[in-house]
């Protein structure tokens, strides 16, 4: 059967600050989604949060880019975001940048990540959910699944995999994007994918069968916006098992310390931490970043799960590792590279003060 997974975020409000979603915005959700199943504009739904972003994972018959999935997502945000302003919660509806909508929630600021499947005999997907980094984040971890065969040993003793993977990269400063070819292309692509503030992977596919592997968001919320609005705290859908990397080989990618940008007011660099559901939680120096990792079999369009994928001991040293990063980051308050370079601050004081401080450089002369 053919079915689409969309997995669409908003931050509409925290509680306390940036902190998590209040348990009213998930009970409105929830109440929302299972009116549209009991409807059936959507065949099975979760609503989830990471940190104070609100998760709507959903399947459907309507294919990519759905209106009545997009204008659903859209509702459902609008709707929680009355009660996040009713509760006076931090930021309410700060992902809404638009009064309406008009058709597909693409440039109007929630996070996008979708992909319409055949469903396989066995269908294993993971839904990764992040708060307080950008839409590169998944950058690193994306190579190392599809790319790496030091972390997904399938790339050399699977022969459904040993055909390679193609990585479809986005220029999200000038709106283009180009597809890239593992492995024959890794040393090109890694130009483009090391440098995550730009340059983001949209989609992953099978290059023997042409399938849809994965499929990220890479909103960039301070460029809709034209202001400082926090980070663009993305979503990543997997595909896992079959022609694919094992679930194992998935989440080892998470293994090491992923450094991405974002943390506190979007501004810093920091260790992305994987965590289990109930760990979700940011609140020192409003990070520091994490992602979550929810597990599903797909059959017959149903959502069989979630399972908490980083609730395991064996992500413990990871975690450890993360943090010990995380001390030696902050210990360097405002010098980079725990802060964003300038041209990554372009939307926070630093070009005000640059104007106020133009007239009183001078040039160097005889040095």
């Amino acid at each position: 059967m053919d079915v689409t997974l969309s997995a669409i975020k908003a931050d509409i409000g925290g509680w306390v600050g940036h902190s998590v979603t209040h348990p009213e915005t998930l009970e409105k959700a929830n109440e929302l989604m299972a009116e549209a199943k009991d409807e059936g504009t959507v065949l099975d739904y979760r609503a989830l949060n990471c940190g104070d972003d609100l998760q709507l994972i959903m399947t459907h018959p309507h294919g990519d880019n759905s209106e009545v999935i997009h204008g659903l997502a859209w509702d459902v945000f609008s709707s929680c975001t009355a009660v996040a302003k009713r509760l006076k919660l931090h930021g309410a509806g700060q992902d809404l940048l638009s009064e309406g909508f008009s058709g597909n929630v693409k440039g109007l600021g929630p996070g996008l990540a979708e992909m319409t499947v055949s469903e396989r005999t066995a269908e294993s997907v993971i839904v990764f959910m992040a708060d307080k980094t950008a839409s590169g984040a998944w950058n690193l971890p994306l190579y190392r699944m599809f790319a790496d065969p030091f972390n997904t040993p399938g790339l050399v003793i699977a022969p459904s995999l040993h055909g390679g993977f193609s990585f479809e990269v986005h220029d999200v400063l000038e709106g283009k994007k180009i597809v890239l070819n593992a492995p024959e292309e890794t040393y090109d692509m890694l130009i483009y994918l090391g440098s995550s503030g730009r340059y983001a992977v949209k989609n992953v596919y099978h290059r023997d069968t042409g399938y849809i592997d994965a499929s990220a968001s890479t909103q960039k919320l301070s460029m809709l916006a034209g202001r400082y609005v926090g980070k663009d705290d993305p979503v990543l859908i997997v595909r896992c098992q079959g022609s694919y990397p094992a679930v194992g080989e998935v989440l080892e990618a998470f293994s090491n310390v992923n450094i991405v940008e974002g943390w506190m007011r979007g501004s810093h660099n920091g260790p992305l931490l994987p965590v289990g559901f109930s760990s979700a939680k940011c609140t020192r120096f409003d990070g520091p970043p994490r992602c979550i990792a929810a597990g599903f079999q797909l059959a017959e369009g149903m959502l069989i799960g979630p399972l908490d994928m980083f609730d395991d001991v064996a992500f413990d040293p990871a975690r450890e590792r993360a943090l010990q990063v995380a001390d030696i980051l902050r210990s360097m308050g405002p010098f980079e590279p725990h802060r964003l370079p300038l041209d990554e601050m372009e939307y926070t004081t630093m070009p005000e003060v640059s104007k106020r401080m133009e007239s009183r450089f001078e040039p160097i002369v005889g040095d």
